[in-house]
Parts: C-alpha cells; sequence; structure tokens
C-alpha cells in the first residue's frame, strides 16, 4: 500500500450466500470476494483485492460484513479525485447486479485498521423453522423441523457452550486452526410464533469461531430439543475431544453473519 496516495476503505456488505462457494476467492468457483472483486474493477479498472473479516462457508448468508481495500480514485488526466462512500457504494453495487450481494455502507479509516484481524466480536444468528409444512417464503433461509423441539432444554444446553472450551467435538475434521480452544461469550434462543408452528433463533457472538463449529453447537442442540440428548450430554461431548461424539452439522441455509464489532 502507498500510504502517501491511497486510502483505505472499509465496506460492509450484505449477501445471499446460497449461490455461492462461500466468501474466500477460489478459482473458476463463484465466490463473494470474487464477486465483488470484479464489480471494483469494473467500476476503478483496477485489480484490487479487498480482505473479509469472516471466511463464511458455502450456502451461509450476512447481514453485515466486513472487508477493507485500498485504493487511489484517479481522474482521466491521472490526479486524484475524491468520492464519497456513497458513491463507492453505488458505483460497486451498480457492477454487481444481478448477484444477490449488495454493499451497504462505505468509509474512509485509517490505514492501519484490519478488517480481519482487527475484529474483536463477531454475532452470528442460525434459523430453525419448527412447523408441520415446509418453508415456502423461508425456503433456502432455515433449517425445516417437522416436529416441535424443547426450548428450555436448548437453552440449558446452550449455556455449557458458553465460555473457554476446547471446541474439537463441534469443528470440522477437516479444520486448519491450530488451536481448537475458543471462548464463546453469549449464546442465547429466542423465538417468535408463527401459525402452526414457531421461529427458533439461536445467537452466539465471540471474537472467533472454529471452521462449523457455530453449525455443529446448534446441531447438537437439536439433539437435545429433539429429547434424544439431555442437556448435560454436551459436557461429555466436550470431554471426547472427537467430532464424532458431537452432534449433526446443521445446514448452511440457516446461518447468518449478523455484526461484526470493532471497538477494543
Amino acid at each position: 500500500m502507498n500510504k502517501q496516495t491511497d486510502t483505505r476503505w472499509k465496506i460492509t456488505i450484505e449477501y445471499d450466500g446460497a449461490p455461492y462457494a462461500g466468501v474466500q476467492i477460489q478459482p473458476d468457483i463463484d465466490t463473494v470476494q470474487g464477486e465483488i472483486q470484479k464489480a471494483i474493477k469494473g467500476f476503478t479498472g483496477q485489480d484490487i483485492t479487498i480482505t473479509v473479516a469472516g471466511r463464511t462457508d458455502a450456502g451461509v448468508h450476512a447481514f453485515a460484513q466486513i472487508a477493507h481495500f485500498d485504493f487511489l480514485y484517479l481522474k482521466p488526466d491521472g490526479s486524484p479525485r475524491e468520492i464519497t462512500g456513497h458513491e463507492i457504494c453505488k458505483a460497486i453495487n451498480a457492477h454487481l447486479v444481478p448477484q444477490p450481494i449488495s454493499i451497504i455502507h462505505a468509509e474512509i479509516v485509517d490505514d492501519e485498521f484490519h478488517a480481519r484481524f482487527g475484529a474483536k466480536t463477531k454475532k452470528y444468528q442460525y434459523r430453525i423453522m419448527s412447523r408441520p409444512y415446509n418453508a415456502a417464503i423461508h425456503k433456502g433461509r432455515v433449517w425445516w423441523f417437522k416436529k416441535p423441539l424443547n426450548i428450555e432444554k436448548m437453552r440449558e444446553g446452550a449455556s455449557y457452550f458458553i465460555g473457554q472450551h476446547d471446541f474439537t467435538t463441534f469443528r470440522d475434521t477437516e479444520c486448519q486452526a491450530k488451536n481448537p480452544v475458543r471462548t464463546v461469550d453469549k449464546f442465547w434462543i429466542e423465538t417468535s410464533e408463527m401459525m402452526n408452528g414457531q421461529m427458533i433463533d439461536f445467537y452466539v457472538e465471540g471474537q472467533s469461531f472454529l471452521h462449523h463449529q457455530v453449525r455443529n453447537m446448534v446441531g447438537t442442540l437439536t439433539l437435545i430439543g429433539e429429547e434424544k440428548w439431555q442437556p448435560e450430554d454436551i459436557k461429555t461431548a466436550f470431554e471426547a475431544r472427537q467430532r464424532s461424539a458431537g452432534g449433526p452439522t446443521a445446514p448452511a441455509e440457516g446461518l447468518y453473519l449478523l455484526s461484526i464489532n470493532y471497538d477494543k
């Protein structure tokens, strides 16, 4: 980065993850990062790499993913031109059509800002629709359960995840993180009534998460909701330190990255 001329921009991104093989750019595969970088090139004429805060998996959605990138906007004569955050959003979004990706905020930040390494906490939401009939409006946005789930027992089970633990049992077997220890700051469940059933929303906050950790925690809680497990069985699962000792991996389509906090 040329600190004398380049400007660092922080952008907030909303996307439907269904059409993409995750956020992180990959050769010959559609990804969120890849589509945004193509849109930025269409707008600026420059090959610019964005740095994304969280590498959401294939099919996972986001209301407020964060990324940063550096560039100098030039006039035709080569001199610098000022541009507002609103203009940045409009210009990139114009080149994203018809992709289900939207840049919803852009602002200039300090050169030291880093979307990934500066993040203090991340908040995720997982949605389960519990009713006898399948999803129409929410299809591709929730995990559908035909039968009711025991909410109070799942809330009790969720409490076992709060705090610092070795999450080996609750991460993907191919997770590349060197350290399986993570801290879950908050984990709570909210419900809202709908005809013949209810929407169940799981909320999880922490600084960082292992590959599939949130989805595996939710999948395990559904075993408790179905009363196949008791809440305290999560303690036994932790102690096993084996993925096979945990519950199923919840489908990606129900997971949303809600927000990322950078405050100290």
